[in-house]
């Protein structure tokens, strides 16, 4: 064994602070092979490292942190590589924002939410009134 594999291998392990990591660093912290993380590298979008001026793959802290989560969800929680995949698109989805209250300034906003209350109060019942005489009409 060399100096490297004596490095203590667990969840308590902090990762180094610095802006790059090479892909045995990266394994050694994960206490996975590199060809795993080349593996993982295809199926999880979310993990692509930058590729230095030589083809070496350069790791970021968070592309560690996504590793290590990866890791945690396939070993641990015991999820299928598909689910780990699903589980985390879904973690870091945006909430999704119908297109037209995007136009809308704020006050509008409230308003047009005021429309879509439970009880929004005497303008429902002024609009069913309406309704109800114009359905009245076709009769």
């Amino acid at each position: 064994m060399n100096a490297q594999e004596d490095i203590p291998i667990g969840p308590s392990q902090e990762i180094p602070d610095k802006l790059y990591f090479r892909i045995g660093e990266v394994a050694r912290l994960a206490g996975i092979k590199p060809y795993v993380l080349r593996f993982w590298e295809t199926e999880f979008p979310g993990l692509g490292p930058k590729k230095s001026g030589t083809g070496h793959r350069l790791f970021r802290r968070k592309d560690v942190e996504l590793v290590l989560e990866i890791k945690r969800l396939l070993y641990e929680q015991r999820f299928t590589i598909e689910g780990a995949r699903k589980f985390l698109e879904d973690r870091v989805k945006p909430q999704v924002v119908p297109a037209s209250s995007k136009r809308l300034r704020p006050a509008a906003q409230k308003k047009q939410a005021d429309l879509f209350a439970p009880d929004p109060g005497p303008l429902v019942e002024e609009i069913r009134k309406e309704l109800r005489a114009i359905v009245d009409m076709l009769k």
